[in-house]
């Protein structure tokens, strides 16, 4: 694999605290990646710092083994860390179960021990609620923001835009713009 690069921050939220976590912290990249649906991305990604503060850390064993109720008070207190707090709290366990059990509490382990291309995309699939496309969002991140690029990345790299490509925060709003107008595209397709 490629040197791993470390950008300061990923300009998902525009709070500097919060876009610096989601570049220092493996687990709370991929917390943002899981809370990243039915919100906008700035309310995802900045859900893990919010996280961090209810619980005083963002620990994948200590977050799995908490009783589920008391987490999903913790997503559920205003304001709620997401839309769905309930069944988010849910997905976020289960993501930071499978991390504790899989990869020894180290979320980076996902990709820094992927054998080829092939295998990161199956190790990130095989995370509780990332499917296809999620998958592709994630590794496009780790290929162009951290330099994550095994052998046979480029089979595996999505060829169409992500927040993998988002840079800056002009680049965010250019994304976000892309992506309502091909929803709204989808939609007066289906008539």
């Amino acid at each position: 694999m490629d040197a791993m690069t470390k950008p300061a921050s990923l300009p998902f939220t525009g709070d500097d605290e919060a876009d610096r976590l989601l570049a220092a912290d493996p687990l709370a990249l991929l917390i943002g990646f899981a809370l990243d649906q039915q919100v906008t991305v700035q309310k995802a990604f900045s859900g893990p710092l919010e996280l961090t503060h209810r619980l005083g850390h963002l620990d994948a064993a200590r977050i799995a083994a908490m009783d589920p109720a008391e987490l999903e008070t913790v997503f559920r207190t205003p304001p709620a860390l997401h839309r769905f707090p309930g069944s988010m709290a849910g997905k976020v366990q289960a993501l930071c179960a499978a991390i504790a059990a899989d990869y020894g509490n180290d979320a980076a382990r996902i990709w820094i021990e992927a054998a080829d291309g092939r295998d990161l995309e199956a190790r990130l699939r095989g995370l509780p609620g990332f499917g296809e496309m999620k998958t592709k969002s994630v590794i496009a991140v780790l290929g162009n923001r951290f330099g994550v690029r095994p052998p046979g990345y480029d089979d595996v790299a999505p060829t169409w835009p992500t927040l993998g490509d988002v840079d800056s925060a002009a680049a965010l709003a250019s994304y976000q713009a892309g992506k309502r107008a091909k929803k709204a595209a989808d939609r007066a397709a289906k008539g």
